[in-house]
């Protein structure tokens, strides 16, 4: 029986990370290759901030060409310069309320704030929680949480 894997994606962390890292952007289509070899895609959710911009829009759209579902929260400046776009609470309640439905759940993301979140749909549902994160960049406390942890490396970039 194949498994079923629900795919959830902090676009912002991701973009962030591996530019930071190499300078590179990572390659969307070549993950969902290496997921879909591993079992069904039931869920596949990438997170985004809407900035309006073309090249954000042609982005977007590939994703969504790949299979992913696009969820977009609107870019919010700060009257002190700094910016507001965080998934993090909306792709807690995602996990949450797939995580019974599935065998797997896929967190792309270096956030350690997600720990608490994969220690917990393991204890109360025995699913398997894997992390794509930079290693350099990923918290050693989700890297720990996690069933599994894959390293996004130069295989994983455009």
């Amino acid at each position: 029986m194949s498994r079923r894997i629900a795919v959830f994606v902090d676009v912002q962390n991701i973009y962030y990370t591996t530019r930071q890292a190499y300078g590179r952007q990572f390659d969307y289509r070549k993950l969902w290759q290496r997921i879909s070899a591993e079992g069904e895609i039931v869920s596949a959710i990438a997170y985004a901030i809407h900035r309006g911009d073309e090249k954000q829009l042609q982005f977007q759209n590939a994703l969504r060409h790949i299979g992913f579902t696009v969820k977009l929260k609107p870019f919010i400046q700060r009257s002190d310069g700094s910016a507001k776009g965080d998934w993090d609470v909306g792709i807690t309640i995602d996990v949450m309320e797939v995580a019974q439905q599935v065998d797997t759940v896929v967190l792309l993301s270096g956030d350690g704030d997600f720990d608490l979140l994969l220690q917990k749909i393991r204890k109360d549902y025995g699913v398997r929680a894997e992390v794509y994160g930079v290693p350099a960049l990923t918290a050693s406390s989700l890297i720990d949480a996690a069933s599994v942890y894959h390293p996004i490396e130069e295989d994983l970039l455009l």
